[in-house]
């Protein structure tokens, strides 16, 4: 898989990669606010310093992950792969691509929030040295409440 650092004008490919990943939240409850995201609002988001990556096999776009950065970490979130390719590394591979990106840019610690309700996701976490520091009721980009664990990672070089 190659893994390439998004530009504006790849909001279209991080889109449809979201939202072919995110599907099967369509029906949850609450359903995921990343089915309500626009392209328009990726680009606004990138554009305000938000940043992505990219994975391609065989030039077609099969996973994406957007994330900040602040001081002293790398944030990640809509953490997605394609349902065809899911279950063969990738998200485990742009986890750590992600890793290395914050370590190559002075960072420290890396985090992300899950869903209380999707135990497979907070089990790859784990797998990769994540811990839960909190757990919370938040509220999704709809206003919906719903139960989140913090995840963190110390990041060592």
């Amino acid at each position: 898989m190659n893994i390439v650092l998004a530009q504006v004008k790849d909001a279209p490919v991080i889109h449809r990669v979201m939202l072919q990943a995110f599907k099967e939240y369509e029906y949850a409850t609450p359903p995921s606010s990343a089915l309500s995201e626009t392209i328009e609002s990726i680009e606004q988001s990138i554009k305000e310093g938000e940043y992505a990556f990219i994975g391609y096999i065989d030039e077609q776009p099969v996973a994406m992950v957007r994330f900040t950065l602040s001081d002293q970490g790398i944030y990640f979130f809509r953490l997605s792969v394609i349902p065809e390719k899911q279950g063969h590394g990738l998200a485990k591979a742009f986890i750590e691509e992600l890793e290395q990106y914050a370590l190559a840019n002075g960072k420290s610690i890396s985090e992300c929030k899950v869903r209380m309700s999707v135990p497979r996701n907070i089990e790859l976490y784990r797998s990769l040295g994540y811990v839960v520091t909190k757990e919370e009721t938040g509220e999704n980009r709809n206003g919906i409440s719903l139960a989140i664990a913090t995840m963190e990672k110390q990041l060592a070089n």
